[in-house]
């Protein structure tokens, strides 16, 4: 483990004026990433000003609680802050995605759908109406997911989340992750099938 990490680990473990100390300079580099993701999900929030920096903040100060919970399981495979950075990301996606999933064309953005095919399986030269595919698994995501399937498939396939952290922020065993992006696999493949745009064996 490098000394920028092993100074994160040991300040945040500690108590008094060092882990205070750490934690408002971890505050507010978590704060500074989650105004970023914040901003680049503004557009289609729907929202200006106050409320979307409310968000950051939330976000900044949810996932720092949840840092230093788990700050004895950094394994120090990369920078500290990278580890933390996975996070606060999550935390904005999380609180986006709790109020403004049931507004149609919110749940993601463009350059988000254009990865889903190859994430999903699905070979993008075998469909010249891509964009119309696309469409159809937005569809699919909105109607056919639940609330926690859409969170791990947003958290999993968009946003690279590890599945040891997500697992983390949600409380959950590594097998309840898997068994929900399990579900939410097989409920998007068989309603692309049903709509016409796979062969029924793609359910399997």
């Amino acid at each position: 483990m490098t000394l920028e990490n092993r100074a994160w680990v040991r300040d945040l473990s500690s108590g008094g004026d060092r882990r205070e100390l750490a934690s408002r300079r971890l505050y507010e580099i978590l704060l500074r990433a989650a105004r970023v993701e914040v901003g680049r999900r503004a557009e289609r929030l729907r929202l200006l000003g106050p409320e979307l920096d409310d968000i950051a903040h939330q976000a900044a100060a949810d996932a720092l609680l949840a840092i230093c919970g788990k700050v004895a399981t950094f394994r120090g495979e990369c920078k500290f802050t990278t580890w933390a950075y996975k996070f606060v990301i999550f935390d904005v996606a999380a609180k986006v995605n709790r109020h403004f999933w049931q507004r149609a064309g919110v749940a993601f953005d463009e350059e988000d759908w254009d990865r889903l095919p190859a994430r999903l399986g699905i070979e993008p030269e075998a469909h010249a109406e891509s964009r119309d595919l696309m469409n159809a698994v937005h569809r699919a995501v909105d109607e056919n997911l639940t609330a926690k399937q859409r969170m791990v498939f947003v958290a999993l396939v968009l946003n690279g989340m590890p599945t040891d952290v997500l697992a983390d922020q949600l409380g959950a065993t590594h097998n309840a992750i898997y068994k929900m992006m399990f579900d939410a696999r097989r409920k998007l493949r068989a309603a692309l099938v049903d709509a016409g745009y796979l062969p029924e064996q793609q359910i399997a």
